[in-house]
C-alpha cells in the first residue's frame, strides 16, 4: 500500500501538482471487479485543478512503469484509480495464512513496526458476587475475550483482569437479607439462586420498610472496618459465587488472567483518598468528599459516614494497574450505561497525572435487553446465562439427529461437538452486532444454527476439512500455482483471503470483533459459492483449488479462535 501511495504521489508531482504520499487515501473496492485497491485522489484534486476527474485520473496513470507487484492500473467511473495485484503477490499473501506460526510472527512484526509491542490490560466480564451469571454479562465476557485475543495476535502483551463486584453496599443488603430470611450459620449450603432470591426480596421489603436500607449501610460499614462476623459472611458469599462463575467460564471456554475484585483494592483506598485531597481536586460537601467537574455531575470519593465508594475503588484500580504492570493501554469492556462513570473516572486520573503514558478507553457496549425494558436483577427480571446455554444445547441436539457424521461419533465426542456448536451459536449471535448497539433478546436469534451464525462458520470449516482429507495433496508451500488461468470465483476467493490481516488490525483499532465476524461470514459465503460451482478432487485444477481450500480453512480456524469459538473437524 505504501508503494502505491508513493507511486501516485510521484505521478501527480510530474503533472505539477504538489502532494505528499500520506495525503493519499486508498480503499478496498467492495466489488472485486474493481481491483484490490482504489483511490479517489483524482476526484479530490480535479476541483482544485479545474479539470474533469476522469481525464485527470487517466493523466496520472499514463506511462509504462507500474508500482511493484501491480499487474495493471486503470481509470474507472467518474475518476477512480483502481489497482490490480499480480497473481503471485496474491498467492504469497494468502499462503502466509496457511501456516499459523508464520502468520502470528508476521502480525507480531507488524506490531513492532507500528510501535505497538506494548502492554494492554483489559477489564472485562466482571460479574457481581451473589448473583448468577446473567445473560447481560455475556457481552462483556464475550467481546472482552475477543478483543484480548485480537490484541495478543497483534503482538501486544495482554493482561485480562476480571474486576469482580465483590465489595460495596450490596453486601450490606445481602447480610441483612440472610439474617432476616435465611440461616446465617449455613450460608455455604445456599445456592447462587438462593442468594439472588434473597437480594430481590430485600428490595421488595425495603420499599415497605426504610429501616432495612439503613441496616444494610451499617453492615457494610462494619464490613469495611473489619468486623469479624461481617467478614466471615462476606467470604462465604464470595466463595460460593466464585465456584459458580468458574463453572460458567468453563462452559464458555473463557480463561481470564487475573481476578482482582473490588475488595483487592480496599487496603489502598485510604492512600488514594489522601492523594486526591493533597492534589487539591476534591472538596467537602454535606460531610462527603467529592470531585467537581465543569461539564459533568460531581463524583463522590468518600461518603459522609466514612465509607468508600465504587468510584474510589476504580481510581485505586487504575493507580495499581499502571504501577504494577506499566500499562500503555487500559481498556474497559463495560456497558454503555456506565459511560458517565468512566468519563468522570478518566478525568480524575488525568487531573492526578496518572495517564501521561497510559491511554484509557471505554468500549461501551450496548445492553442485552427485553423489547420494552432492560434486565434488572433487583426486580427479578433477568435470564441466567446457563439457561440460555442449556436451551442452545437442546436445539443443537435436535439438529445433530439429522447429521450422519454426528450419529457415527462416540457419545463423548458427540456431546462435545453439540456443546461446541451451541456455545458457538450464542457467541457469534452476540459478537456479530456492533458493540455500541443494544441487543434485543430473542431466543431464536441467540440460538440460531443456520444462516449468519457460528454453526455456519463451523460447518464451512468442517466441509473444508473433508475436502482436504480426500485429497492426496499434503504440502503446498512455495508452489507456483499462479501461472494457470483462474476462474472468476477462484480469483474472488484468492483476493478476499488476502484481506484477513487488515481485518484483524481494523477490529483491534476499532475495538470491534464484529469487523472480524463480518469478514469470516463473507469468506464462508464466498468459499461455499466456489465449492458449489467447481469440482475440486481429481481435476487438473486440484492443486490450485486445494490451496484455496486449505488457506480458507486456516483463516477460518484462526478467525474462530480469535472469537473464542471452536473450529469443529466433523459436523
Amino acid at each position: 500500500m505504501k508503494e502505491i501511495k508513493k507511486w501516485l504521489a510521484e505521478r501527480i508531482g510530474k503533472l505539477g501538482i504538489k502532494i505528499e504520499a500520506e495525503e493519499i487515501k486508498l480503499e478496498r473496492p467492495t466489488d472485486f471487479c474493481f481491483g484490490d485497491w482504489s483511490s479517489n485522489i483524482a476526484l479530490i484534486l480535479a476541483k482544485k485543478e479545474k479539470t474533469k476527474p476522469r481525464e485527470l485520473a487517466e493523466k496520472i496513470i499514463g506511462g509504462e512503469n507500474l508500482p511493484e507487484g501491480v499487474e495493471k492500473v486503470e481509470a474507472a467511473g467518474a475518476g477512480f484509480i483502481n489497482f490490480y495485484f499480480k497473481k503471485e503477490i496474491l498467492v504469497e499473501e494468502a499462503e502466509k495464512n496457511n501456516y499459523e506460526v508464520e502468520f502470528r510472527k508476521k502480525l507480531a512484526k507488524w506490531g513492532h513496526e507500528k510501535g505497538k509491542q506494548k502492554t494492554m490490560v483489559i477489564d472485562y466480564s466482571a460479574p457481581n458476587i451473589a448473583k448468577p451469571f446473567g445473560i447481560g454479562h455475556l457481552r462483556s465476557t464475550n467481546i472482552g475475550q475477543a478483543i484480548y485475543n485480537i490484541y495478543k495476535i497483534l503482538g501486544w502483551n495482554c493482561i485480562g483482569d476480571n474486576h469482580l463486584g465483590d465489595w460495596g453496599t450490596q453486601f450490606g443488603k445481602m447480610i441483612v437479607a440472610i439474617k432476616h430470611w435465611a440461616d446465617d450459620k449455613k450460608i455455604e449450603k445456599l445456592k447462587i439462586e438462593d442468594l439472588e432470591r434473597l437480594y430481590v426480596k430485600f428490595h421488595v421489603e425495603a420499599e415497605k420498610d426504610e429501616k432495612l436500607d439503613e441496616e444494610a449501610r451499617e453492615w457494610f460499614l462494619k464490613l469495611e472496618k473489619g468486623d469479624g462476623e461481617a467478614r466471615e459472611m462476606w467470604q462465604k458469599i464470595v466463595d460460593l459465587s466464585l465456584t459458580e462463575f468458574g463453572r460458567i467460564y468453563e462452559m464458555l471456554g473463557v480463561k481470564i488472567d487475573v481476578s482482582h475484585g473490588e475488595s483487592f483494592y480496599e487496603p489502598m483506598l485510604g492512600e488514594i483518598i489522601g492523594q486526591i485531597k493533597k492534589a487539591g481536586i476534591s472538596k467537602k460537601s454535606q460531610g462527603a468528599e467529592i470531585v467537581e467537574f465543569a461539564k459533568m455531575p460531581p463524583a463522590m470519593i468518600e461518603k459522609s459516614n466514612g465509607a468508600t465508594t465504587y468510584f474510589t475503588r476504580d481510581l485505586a484500580t487504575i493507580a495499581y494497574r499502571i504501577k504494577e504492570w506499566q500499562v500503555d493501554l487500559m481498556v474497559y469492556e463495560v456497558g454503555v450505561d456506565q459511560e458517565l462513570h468512566f468519563r468522570q473516572l478518566f478525568e480524575v486520573a488525568r487531573l492526578m497525572g496518572w495517564t501521561k503514558k497510559c491511554r484509557l478507553f471505554h468500549v461501551a457496549h450496548g445492553l442485552i435487553r427485553w423489547k420494552d425494558t432492560k434486565f434488572s436483577t433487583r426486580k427479578g427480571q433477568t435470564i441466567h446465562l446457563e439457561e440460555v446455554i442449556e436451551k442452545a444445547i437442546e436445539k443443537a441436539k435436535v439438529a445433530a439427529k439429522k447429521s450422519r457424521v454426528v450419529k457415527k461419533m462416540k457419545e463423548t465426542e458427540r456431546q462435545k461437538t453439540i456443546e461446541a456448536v451451541a456455545v458457538g451459536a450464542i457467541k457469534l449471535a452476540d459478537l456479530m452486532s456492533d458493540p455500541k448497539k443494544d441487543v434485543v433478546f430473542d431466543w431464536e436469534r441467540v440460538m440460531s444454527l443456520e444462516g449468519n451464525s457460528g454453526p455456519y462458520l463451523q460447518y464451512t470449516y468442517a466441509r473444508i476439512g473433508s475436502v482436504l482429507k480426500n485429497s492426496e495433496i499434503r504440502e503446498q508451500k512455495n508452489m507456483e500455482i499462479y501461472d494457470e488461468s483462474w476462474e472468476k470465483e477462484e480469483e474472488v476467493l484468492l483476493r478476499y483471503l488476502g484481506r484477513f490481516e487488515e481485518k484483524i488490525v481494523e477490529a483491534g483499532e476499532r475495538f470491534s470483533p464484529a469487523v472480524l465476524v463480518e469478514y469470516l461470514l463473507n469468506l464462508a459465503r464466498i468459499y461455499n459459492e466456489f465449492y458449489a460451482k467447481y469440482q475440486i478432487i481429481g481435476e487438473k485444477e486440484e492443486v490450485r483449488r486445494i490451496f484455496l481450500s486449505r488457506t480458507a480453512g486456516s483463516v477460518l480456524e484462526t478467525g474462530l479462535g480469535l472469537l473464542g469459538i471452536e473450529a469443529i473437524e466433523e459436523m
